[in-house]
């Protein structure tokens, strides 16, 4: 497993890490979560990001990880908790990274990430952009300074809203989502020059695009809902011939194009199964796609650099994504399955 540099918090993180939503009752469980856990040290994972609003797997991760010895990454959230959540109610985030706490069977965690900062519609963090406005950040000060948290991050799903907020300087590590993939680019023009301006780690989520990237779509490209464009009609029909000429599965090549770009500091894998993690492993161990792969997926990037804006923010295509911020055993459901081999 290789490691890189999670930006200025100088933590040295796995390539790949543990993603929570399906460590979860969403996924295997508790059983199925402890034996993720402890394969993936054995492969050299040192990192584990999760959440309040993962259905239970703050707790399924603490459960499953008592016993365990290894040093790991820690990441939580702020946001989801408690209902009907107030993010402008200071009291309630404190209790809130106290029950994170006491779930994971930890007394401090190593970062603490405000959830979707970016979706002022779902929660509404701040009064104004610039300058923050708002007690979430008092609050992780105070928490940092009680030694409940080392670093403070930002988990978000936009660009341009994220990118201003990664350029306060007030934060040390950003996760985007759903914005750098293999068809994806938007993130490595904002998100990510905004980030290494300050130093910050970047993590990379939803790589497998929540599953539209790791599993054809042909139904949807022949029934042609009105908010299909053409241009992506074409893209996906582009990304399947390329799927097929090279004879790379779909999950590994877009682990490998992750790894290819050297700001990502580490991947989290929403697997639900020991084997599903151990061939992410196996694919990233390969090493970044070759020249002439990555060169093809570049140019059907470009058939259409920014999404349309009638298209679903999440796919698989159709799927009406509600955002990881508010995901509960219902909303999982929704967003669609991630495809690995079992």
């Amino acid at each position: 497993m290789q490691y890189r540099r999670l930006g200025r918090t100088e933590l040295e993180v796995s390539l790949l890490s543990i993603g929570g939503l399906y460590t979860s009752s969403l996924g295997g469980g508790e059983a199925e979560t402890h034996h993720i856990m402890r394969r993936a040290i054995d492969l050299g994972i040192n990192a584990v990001d999760t959440a309040p609003a993962y259905a239970d797997s703050e707790a399924t991760v603490g459960a499953a990880m008592s016993g365990i010895e290894a040093p790991v990454i820690m990441t939580t959230k702020l946001g989801g908790r408690p209902q009907p959540f107030d993010p402008r109610d200071a009291d309630a985030l404190k209790s809130s990274v106290d029950e994170s706490l006491r779930l994971l069977g930890r007394e401090h965690v190593e970062l603490l990430m405000i959830h979707e900062p970016d979706r002022p519609q779902q929660y509404p963090w701040f009064t104004d952009y610039s300058p923050l406005q708002g007690p979430v950040l008092e609050v992780m000060d105070e928490l940092k300074a009680a030694g409940k948290i080392r670093y403070l991050g930002l988990a978000g799903t936009t660009v341009t809203e994220l990118s201003q907020l990664v350029r306060s300087g007030r934060f040390d590590v950003v996760l985007t989502a759903f914005n750098f993939n293999a068809l994806f680019r938007e993130a490595e023009h904002t998100v990510f020059p905004a980030a290494k301006d300050h130093d910050m780690g970047i993590v990379l989520g939803s790589a497998f695009g929540q599953g539209f990237l790791t599993r054809r779509d042909d139904r949807i490209l022949c029934e042609r809902p009105v908010w299909l464009a053409e241009a992506r009609a074409l893209q996906l029909h582009a990304y399947y011939d390329l799927l097929d000429l090279s004879g790379i599965p779909a999950f590994e090549l877009c682990l490998r194009f992750a790894i290819g770009h050297p700001d990502v500091s580490t991947i989290p894998i929403g697997c639900k199964t020991s084997s599903q993690l151990e061939a992410c492993v196996r694919a990233v161990e390969k090493g970044p796609l070759p020249n002439d792969v990555t060169t093809r997926l570049g140019e059907i990037s470009s058939m259409l650099p920014c999404r349309p804006f009638e298209e679903p923010m999440i796919l698989p295509l159709g799927k009406n994504y509600l955002g990881p911020g508010i995901a509960n055993m219902g909303a999982a459901i929704q967003v669609g399955k991630l495809e690995l081999p079992s």
